[in-house]
């Protein structure tokens, strides 16, 4: 089942409503058209107390092409940073556990840009990518626009010494390699997306 994060919330695509109505609750929706779409969409960032939002339809994947024409699309890469310990780099950006990553600029691909941004905002150098783990959708306000991030992930091995240095431009205030499963301090002030990808890599 694709999903996308609202924050703290999820919206689910799938194509069993039955089973799905008996075993949840939250916001449900059978796909109609474009136009209903993008009202419940609306309604979805308006009912905050709302969690989970469930839409249906019988092709999912052109599911997911309507929904996202309900948005300005923006593209992504970010890396999960493991050390020779079997550390992995966690960030402290704007008073939240984040992982590093940035929007494609042109010209670049997922993979170049992950490793870019990662370097940037971490201050490592010789990073290399070992595998793309998962890709994770998020959705915010920038003014009056509603956005949907794309964000490619990719498990990045790193052999140095160096110390990370966290790029204070990007808000990034704090960097810790940490070890996996010593992640409680992450669950308790981080986004859905990024416990996604760290339980996919099996870190948590």
């Amino acid at each position: 089942m694709y999903k996308v994060f609202f924050k703290d919330r999820t919206v689910y695509f799938g194509d069993d409503f039955s089973k799905a109505f008996v075993r949840n609750k939250g916001l449900f929706y059978k796909f109609n058209n474009l136009h209903e779409l993008k009202e419940l969409v609306d309604v979805f960032f308006a009912l905050t107390r709302i969690q989970n939002l469930y839409i249906f339809h019988d092709d999912i994947l052109s599911l997911v092409e309507e929904f996202k024409a309900c948005f300005d699309c923006i593209e992504a890469g970010g890396g999960v940073v493991i050390n020779k310990k079997g550390e992995f780099l966690i960030m402290m950006r704007d008073g939240i556990w984040d992982l590093p990553k940035g929007k494609l600029e042109k010209g670049e691909n997922f993979e170049t840009a992950a490793l870019r941004e990662v370097e940037e905002e971490v201050g490592l150098s010789g990073l290399k990518v070992v595998r793309q783990i998962v890709s994770t959708y998020h959705t915010y306000h920038l003014s009056e626009d509603r956005v949907l991030k794309k964000t490619k992930w990719f498990e990045m091995r790193y052999d140095g010494d160096e110390h990370p240095e966290p790029q204070l431009s990007e808000k990034i205030t704090e960097i810790r390699w940490v070890k996996p499963g010593e992640t409680d301090f992450i669950r308790k002030n981080t986004y859905s997306s990024v416990l996604d990808v760290l339980f996919v890599r099996d870190l948590l």
